[in-house]
């Protein structure tokens, strides 16, 4: 894990994509999407299974590495309408009853609006974006909000690495805009997607910005763009 100041907080990066707000002890979750492999297969498109059980794994993981007491899911929980389905609903069902004690908050994405809100008995309390946090404005959107740093998904974003194009790797990764004050327009914070079975887009940092790819279970920084 990579700790790292954002909006002048503590923020522990964690190598499955989660970030931990550690003040508040509150665990942000990008872009799950659970039920999406279901729902793929449901339109006739043959693709891997078990995809919601590893992708709770790896959140409990994540839970145990940083001791989070709640979580904020920013957006786009379920995949799509058909992720309804018994099988993907049971084995959420399941994590839940093993985690009660955790307070989960969705804040609504594009996907959210499509698939609708989780089954009232997961406990999970649902609300529009933005969701206020200390100085973060929690949201799926990744779009500057005045007075409030935001931290958001959405894009999915991943960066290449390498060398020539075709041996070029592309790793997910973590993507602070500036927060000096400098460029107020780029003070948005976005999350690599945390679903097992979800994509990547290649990101264009710019001026101010911080990168942070993950490698092998590893979060790195690389060198920030600097201002002109």
């Amino acid at each position: 894990m990579l700790r790292i100041a954002v909006a002048g907080d503590d923020v522990v990066l964690h190598p499955s994509g989660a970030a931990l707000l550690a003040t508040h002890k509150t665990l942000l979750i990008a872009d799950a999407h659970f039920g999406k492999a279901v729902s793929f297969r449901k339109l006739g498109v043959p693709v891997p299974s078990g995809t919601t059980s590893e992708t709770l794994a790896t959140l409990d993981k994540a839970l145990a590495d940083t001791g989070a007491e709640r979580i904020v899911f920013l957006g786009d929980f379920l995949h799509s309408r058909r992720s309804h389905a018994k099988g993907t609903l049971a084995t959420i069902t399941e994590w839940r009853e093993r985690n009660m004690r955790l307070e989960i908050t969705l804040v609504r994405g594009n996907h959210d609006d499509r698939a609708g809100d989780p089954p009232a008995e997961l406990g999970i309390r649902v609300v529009d974006e933005p969701l206020a946090l200390g100085p973060f404005a929690l949201c799926h959107h990744p779009k500057p909000r005045e007075g409030a740093y935001v931290m958001a998904g959405h894009w999915h974003p991943c960066i290449s690495v390498g060398g020539r194009a075709f041996e070029r790797l592309r790793l997910p990764c973590f993507w602070f805009g500036d927060d000096s004050g400098a460029l107020p327009d780029n003070a948005v914070g976005v999350l690599p997607a945390f679903g097992s079975f979800t994509g990547m887009h290649r990101i264009e940092p710019r001026a101010g910005d911080r990168i942070f790819p993950v490698a092998e279970d590893v979060v790195r920084a690389i060198p920030q763009l600097p201002i002109a």
